[in-house]
């Protein structure tokens, strides 16, 4: 698939790895729709990225909206054949706290936001996908999931988060076997530690001990090389139901 032929929706693509997305296939030719809760900064990236970008107000949790969205993305781009999930949350805390237990609705909630809210873009587009014209290769469409490095070693702290990723990887395979049918590709990128906007506000002196923890090289990951990646996956037509650790080699401790 050739970037410039690209009509994508990108989920939290307001900030962070999803905005990261949205500017470097917009500026390669794409269109895309950025669909989030943060209304005002989402026109404001839209307005920013140019004529090639839209926004609409999304909940990735709710059924009618993802499909009701999808379909006005698909409606104003003139198509439809990427989905892109970056929406998530950190769901951060312990099962037993000092406060005591964690709350169930916590739990729920990231689970709710980050696995169940990648489920639901994806059926809603892939529904769509599936009426497409077919490539050389049979192809429709791309489905892209984005999970962590905490899927596969969660802290402490993490249980929650873990859980929520660790169902994104889980569920990458047997949604591209089935997928396979009608042609669309299915593949997950699980980051390591990367620069978004939840570390600005970090301390020097902690955002420096967080950098020497990945081996080589020793730096958070940065958007556009995320965006790279979640481009290379487009282009590549035989990449599929797989997951990609994009980390640095780092391995994450208890805690």
């Amino acid at each position: 698939m050739q970037l410039e032929n690209v009509r994508a929706v990108v989920t939290g693509g307001a900030s962070g790895l999803g905005l990261a997305t949205a500017r470097h296939l917009v500026a390669h030719g794409a269109k895309v729709t950025l669909l989030d809760v943060q209304a005002e900064r989402g026109m404001a990236v839209a307005a920013e990225l140019g004529p090639n970008a839209n926004f609409l107000r999304t909940d990735v949790t709710s059924e009618a909206d993802a499909i009701a969205r999808i379909g006005e993305a698909k409606d104003h781009m003139q198509g439809l054949n990427v989905a892109i999930n970056c929406a998530g949350i950190l769901g951060a805390g312990r099962v037993l706290g000092k406060e005591g237990p964690m709350p169930l609705s916590l739990f729920e909630t990231t689970v709710r936001v980050n696995l169940v809210g990648s489920f639901n873009i994806a059926k809603a587009a892939a529904n769509l996908m599936q009426h497409n014209d077919a490539d050389q290769d049979g192809g429709r469409g791309v489905i892209i999931h984005t999970a962590s490095v905490a899927a596969y070693e969660g802290q402490i702290g993490q249980a929650a988060y873990s859980a929520s990723k660790g169902g994104v990887v889980g569920m990458t395979l047997p949604m591209a076997r089935e997928f396979a049918r009608i042609g669309v590709r299915v593949m997950t990128v699980a980051p390591g530690v990367f620069h978004t906007p939840m570390v600005d506000s970090m301390p020097p002196a902690v955002y420096e001990s967080l950098c020497a923890q990945v081996p080589f090289p020793s730096r958070l990951g940065t958007g556009e090389e995320f965006a790279e990646t979640i481009a290379f996956i487009l282009q590549n037509g035989y990449m599929n139901g797989s997951v990609i650790r994009m980390d640095g080699a780092i391995r994450l401790a208890p805690k």
